[in-house]
């Protein structure tokens, strides 16, 4: 594409300008007919407005990247970068056309997507959640603001990372980052450490007490003393086993496993073996930890 206008450049400020646009916006119209589309459309505004000047080229430039746009917001801001960078190309009169575009918003988004799934959801956000809310039990009122200052700094900082990187080196250096093989190991690594800290939230959060005694004549059995001395936290790690097993292994919908997990915790709060609000007066005491349930029993004659 032949043009004899004069070379025109991004400043920093225009490139920073799209990036906090992202940053603040990217759900701000989040919607099943584009899904994050316009917010992409909003971010490229500062862009479009610096290079070019025809209204014309302006409608042309917001509607090509009105299209349907979908990733994680954080690593898949490297994609904002490079398509800021093949704007540019294109504005100073490189052979890049809308398609070309949208074929690189489109075939990173998904890869992306997994990638920053993993990195932010499966490893970063439950690492800093099990930070704040041990201080939180803890009974440290710093737990929850640690958390949202961690997050607020992490999170900016790996979007700014990636949209910089996605800028600087544009669709060929994003592209070739993703042939080498280079996020499949970042993947396979940060799923190994999200395992790691859900298990050991697993450990620390999950929480089934089976709280009634049972007496024959003099002798008392209570459920929960007994699994403690084979196994502490035997039936929360049973349980959490049973659930991964359910939704990986047999496909069971998560939300009718929630439904289903919701009914069997009312019908354990019931106050079957003795007066409401004791502990051990129901199948499960799944807030606190019980005492032997003396007073609170089953009595089997």
């Amino acid at each position: 594409m032949a043009t004899d206008k004069p070379p025109v450049e991004l400043t920093r400020g225009d490139v920073m300008g799209a990036f906090w646009r992202w940053t603040f916006f990217s759900h701000s119209n989040y919607n099943y007919e584009r899904l994050q589309g316009t917010a992409f459309a909003h971010m490229m505004t500062p862009v479009i407005r610096r290079l070019y000047t025809d209204p014309e080229e302006i409608k042309a430039a917001l509607r090509r990247h009105l299209v349907f746009f979908n990733t994680e917001p954080n690593v898949g801001s490297v994609i904002h970068g490079a398509v800021i960078a093949m704007e540019e190309q294109r504005a100073n009169g490189a052979d890049i056309d809308d398609d070309g575009i949208n074929s690189v918003k489109s075939g990173l988004m998904g890869p992306l997507a997994g990638v920053g799934d993993t990195i932010t959801q499966g490893t970063i956000i439950p690492i800093l959640l099990s930070i704040g809310i041990g201080m939180a039990q803890a009974g440290n009122i710093l737990g929850p603001i640690l958390y949202f200052v961690l997050m607020m700094i992490i999170m900016t900082g790996l979007t700014y990372f990636m949209f910089i990187q996605g800028y600087t080196r544009g669709r060929t250096g994003v592209t070739e980052i993703l042939r080498s093989g280079l996020m499949d190991r970042v993947i396979t690594g940060a799923g190994v450490l999200g395992n790691i800290v859900l298990g050991a939230l697993t450990a620390q959060f999950v929480a089934i007490y089976i709280a009634p005694s049972i007496y024959i004549n003099e002798l008392r059995f209570n459920f929960q003393e007994t699994l403690d001395d084979v196994m502490p936290g035997l039936v929360p790690l049973l349980f959490t086993i049973l659930t991964w097993w359910l939704l990986a292994k047999k496909g069971v919908n998560p939300i009718l496993l929630l439904v289903v997990y919701l009914l069997i915790a009312l019908v354990g709060a019931v106050p079957f073996f003795g007066p409401a609000g004791q502990c051990g007066s129901s199948i499960f005491n799944a807030f606190y930890a019980c005492p032997p349930p003396e007073a609170s029993s089953f009595l089997v004659r």
